[in-house]
């Protein structure tokens, strides 16, 4: 599977309503999702209270094996 595949893959899988890290407020839609070998990054921001945090999902398997682009 191609990089592209990975965030293909994961796309449809997009969380809604996370709950605020520090007030509670649910949070509709993530700002920012970042995908890399083995997880994806999410980065939230409150508009209640103006928190921003990271929510980082791990996969127990490496979706994709790719080789170093550079040594």
């Amino acid at each position: 599977m191609t990089k592209a595949g990975l965030v293909t893959a994961h796309a449809a899988v997009i969380p809604r309503h996370n709950p605020c890290a520090q007030c509670g407020t649910p949070i509709p839609a993530p700002d920012w999702i970042e995908p890399g070998e083995g997880r994806v990054s999410y980065l939230w921001t409150c508009h209640a209270c103006n928190y921003r945090f990271e929510a980082v999902a791990i996969f127990g398997e490496v979706a994709a094996e790719h080789p170093p682009l550079a040594a």
